[in-house]
């Protein structure tokens, strides 16, 4: 069979993931957009439980990637995984439309979601990975394109689903989620030639029928086990840094284990996954945080020049971090591209000291709102302006994360360490739920002044501790050069290697 031109391939192949990606983030933040208003105003349930219960359930979405990734890799196939984890994500959302007051039905199919998104996630990352492996500069930029798939998707069901849900209903909303994701179903079937030959190796074998049997089984145990967690914080609490635990514990046996020069790489992202955590705390306030916020203390009508645009819906204001990135992800990746070229382009570890220092900048913006509010609303202008440098931090700092661990980690880890990556984030999600829980307002407190100077007090220290993440990312780049200079040498003795053994082989034909 007579290959593609290697660009094309590349391209087509890309398409198929970025594309299925698009319709899995359409879902899973249509959903996000609405889940803690839901609990708040409809549930009844307090701040402080909604924020919490979020906390855990991301946390368990971003921590089951782990064991995806192991399946895809060692059992199912990476690129067989993907359809089965985006179709068990459809159940998860359509499960939330159907009509009725059933907590113990929500918690049964956040619990879908969680093994849905275990299987997913990982498994698609590590497909784009795998397309575009050896070519450093062009991972930095498919990376970046491919979380503009997150946020093409996520923007449109943000902007759809609070709309839909005041029209509609809640349930209503929840089922355009699922049927967003059988589209990209569809989509993807029709397009999977041109993932041919990519994939882990049980992809190239036939189906183990009865270990996916057993897959599903134990998924199906997994989704009331996530439901009864979600329902007792403690568990969820103790769950949470168990995986962690177990997680870190993986990580530090393989870098003893590895040899030199995978250690190294190991190392350095190990380091940088410490700096995805800081980061995924920020991250978590948008579905906490600024969305109640947003629901109390912003001021919904977008004016311009005392004109009147439009008018928001609280849970509408998430989409402004996906219509930036939408924006500036394109000329970022091209800038990347384009440095790369001309050998000018930064480390990752620097990009990361630029982003924290513009999530500071962005968590600032929120807080200083509160010096203009009129009755205890802030104009929508500074939520726009926040979100931007808030978003332009997390494309310069998670937007880099899957590029990183395709950089820095040997493709036999590849699944395993994409899920690794995924449970650092869940932790880190939880613990941002937790932060989120100090600008909790009691029931009892309708003064917009005081939930006003809750926020923005919160928002002030998170702009200091993104301060601190800067420092800290200047402060490792020594090492960090260090351990990225060790890792190379090692990639370019094995590639070295690798010819040489083609020109002996030559010689002895």
């Amino acid at each position: 069979m007579n290959a593609l031109p290697a660009r094309s391939s590349q391209t087509r192949s890309f398409s198929t993931i970025f594309l299925i990606e698009l319709w899995e983030r359409f879902g899973y933040y249509g959903m996000a957009a609405l889940l803690v208003l839901f609990m708040v105003e409809k549930v009844g349930f307090g701040d402080s439980e909604a924020n919490l219960v979020w906390g855990a359930f991301t946390a368990l979405v971003y921590a089951a990637p782990a064991i995806g990734g192991w399946i895809g890799d060692n059992i199912l196939g990476t690129r067989r995984t993907i359809p089965i984890g985006a179709a068990i994500l459809a159940i998860g959302y359509l499960m939330l439309a159907i009509p009725g007051d059933s907590l113990y039905l929500v918690y049964c199919s956040m619990g879908v979601i969680v093994v849905g998104n275990g299987l997913f996630k990982a498994n698609a990352a590590n497909m784009v990975r795998r397309i575009y492996e050896g070519d450093d500069a062009k991972i930095d930029s498919a990376f970046t394109l491919y979380y503009m798939a997150v946020n093409v998707g996520s923007t449109v069901s943000i902007l759809a689903t609070p709309v839909i849900k005041e029209h509609y209903g809640w349930h209503a909303a929840f089922g355009v989620c699922g049927a967003g994701l059988v589209l990209g179903l569809v989509n993807y079937f029709l397009m999977l030639r041109t993932l041919d030959g990519i994939g882990s190796a049980p992809d190239e074998k036939p189906v183990r029928w009865g270990a996916l049997g057993a897959i599903l089984g134990a998924g199906v145990a997994s989704l009331f086990l996530v439901a009864f967690i979600l329902q007792h914080n403690e568990i969820a609490r103790l769950c949470v840094w168990i995986a962690g635990l177990v997680i870190l514990a993986i990580f530090a046996w393989l870098i003893v284990k590895s040899a030199a020069g995978e250690r190294s790489g190991l190392i350095a992202a190990l380091i940088l996954i410490a700096q995805i955590m800081l980061f995924f705390i920020f991250y978590n306030q948008m579905q906490t945080s600024l969305t109640l916020f947003a629901l109390r203390n912003v001021d919904w009508n977008q004016t311009l020049f005392g004109v009147h645009l439009f008018s928001w819906q609280p849970g509408q204001y998430q989409a402004l971090n996906a219509i930036w990135i939408m924006l500036l992800s394109a000329p970022l990746a091209w800038t990347y591209t384009h440095l790369g070229k001309t050998n000018r382009d930064l480390p990752i570890a620097a990009k990361y000291a630029i982003g924290f220092a513009v999530v500071a900048i962005g968590f600032f913006i929120f807080g200083l709102s509160g010096g203009t509010a009129v009755d205890g609303k802030v104009s929508s202008w500074f939520m726009v302006w926040g979100y931007g440098f808030y978003s332009l931090g997390e494309l310069l700092v998670s937007g880099l994360g899957l590029a990183m661990m395709a950089r820095y980690v040997p493709a036999r880890m590849g699944g395993f360490m994409m899920g690794a990556f995924f449970v650092a984030t869940g932790i880190s999600q939880y613990l941002g739920s937790v932060v989120a829980n100090y600008a909790s307002i009691p029931k009892d407190l309708t003064d917009p002044l005081l939930s006003l100077s809750i926020y923005t007090s919160l928002f002030n220290k998170l702009g200091f501790l993104a301060i601190g993440g800067t420092l800290l990312a200047i402060a490792l780049l020594p090492l960090m050069k260090k351990l990225s200079t060790a890792h190379s040498a090692k990639d370019a003795v094995e590639s070295s290697g690798a010819v040489g053994g083609l020109r002996t082989v030559a010689s002895e034909e």
